[in-house]
């Protein structure tokens, strides 16, 4: 189970024993995620960070505050959630040792340096990363595994080269099936994540090897990250060192075992169901918050009332959000143009405030495929892929 939330006498007694305490000085208070024992403390300053929701010290889990998102589209690095699957993170490697090796089903076999890959065209996108165990802490009935509020996800530009110049480069034999990609992270079982032919040879799938302009940081996957657009975060392998080509499936415990969920058109199915068919995670359903107000925030009666956020879908670029107070009557929004089909859009509009008492709002998105958010969650036993309308309850004076 990965719901490790320390306590503050832990926490501040274990800056004592690991690399945190590098970060001095560290500040920690109070924060309460919307689900029972969601009490976490934010700390400024961990791994370099600026305020983050502790959620795991090892490996590293933070959350990001979801103030964050109102600020602008693009998630800053030092409050960009961060998410590692083992303890055996990797803090210090030597660039001048570094190689990304490419084998297997392939013409040519690499061994490429970091000047090797900097030599080839960079390219650059914008693209939303999420954990696909974001929001977990929501599910209900409660499953295993971190217990998420809505913020392990973020928007960054990420630049570096395109995934497919380094596949022509090996030259990929007749009969490849898949690319399975491995990091530094070497803890059994090793991390390993793999991506069908026709996925990885998209070339907006990037080894990156810069975030919002700054080179990675160790804690984002420096010195090779590879990013994935429209997929969920888990593909998005950190540290890449090895890159192997398939002429069959990927059979490693990460795709054969994990981040998979039940084999139905929404990836959902009934708590205390028998175990069916699975299949693994891929593309992110379209989602949408509203940023500048809160549950339980108070409202002005019979004023309008701006409200603003952020939508996203992983299919698709996001065609239209709209919002209700009765989930039945849907108005729409006014969508910014700028994020692109892979990152955050803007959107905002004017809610009418009622009479005194209470009001609710939801808001919920829809792509260009014709994928919408459903009004009620889904559930499946990883706690994936949560996607629902999502709904504050506001207090009008």
């Amino acid at each position: 189970m990965d719901h490790f939330a320390p306590s503050r006498r832990h926490f501040m007694g274990l800056l004592g024993v690991t690399a945190a305490a590098a970060f001095a000085p560290l500040r920690a208070t109070d924060v309460r995620l919307p689900f029972d024992n969601g009490e976490r403390l934010m700390v400024d300053g961990f791994e370099g960070k600026g305020p983050m929701i502790l959620q795991r010290t090892r490996a590293p889990l933070l959350e990001t505050p979801f103030e964050v998102y109102d600020r602008g589209l693009i998630t800053p690095v030092d409050r960009f959630y961060v998410r590692w699957h083992t303890a055996s993170t990797p803090r210090q490697i030597d660039v001048s040792t570094f190689r990304l090796n490419v084998h297997g089903h392939v013409e040519r076999e690499l061994s490429l340096t970091l000047a090797d890959i900097a030599s080839l065209p960079a390219r650059e996108v914008t693209a939303v990363s999420q954990c696909a165990g974001n929001s977990r802490g929501l599910f209900d009935p409660r499953v295993p595994g971190a217990q998420w509020g809505n913020g392990a996800m973020g928007n960054a530009v990420w630049r570096g080269v395109s995934l497919r110049q380094v596949l022509d480069r090996a030259g990929l034999k007749a009969g490849s099936v898949a690319i399975r990609f491995r990091g530094l992270d070497a803890a059994p079982p090793q991390f390993g994540k793999s991506l069908g032919v026709d996925v990885a040879r998209n070339d907006d799938v990037l080894l990156a090897t810069h975030m919002n302009g700054q080179p990675l940081p160790w804690v984002h996957g420096f010195p090779l990250r590879l990013v994935v657009p429209g997929w969920f975060a888990t593909y998005w392998v950190k540290t890449v060192s090895d890159i192997e080509v398939l002429n069959v499936e990927d059979d490693n415990y990460w795709m054969a075992k994990a981040y998979r969920v039940p084999g139905t058109p929404d990836g959902n199915t009934t708590p205390g169901a028998s175990a069916g068919a699975t299949t693994p995670i891929s593309t992110m359903p379209p989602r949408s918050f509203v940023t500048n107000l809160r549950d339980g925030d108070r409202l002005r009666a019979h004023r309008l009332q701006v409200i603003r956020g952020i939508a996203f879908s992983g299919k698709a670029a996001v065609r239209r959000v709209e919002w209700s107070n009765d989930g039945s009557s849907w108005h729409r929004c006014s969508l910014d143009t700028e994020g692109g089909a892979y990152g955050f859009r803007r959107w905002h509009a004017q809610m009418p405030v009622g009479s005194p008492g209470q009001q609710r709002l939801l808001v919920r998105a829809a792509d260009a495929a014709g994928n919408v958010q459903p009004l009620t969650a889904g559930w499946n036993p990883g706690g994936f892929m949560r996607n629902a309308v999502e709904s504050l309850n506001l207090v009008v004076t």
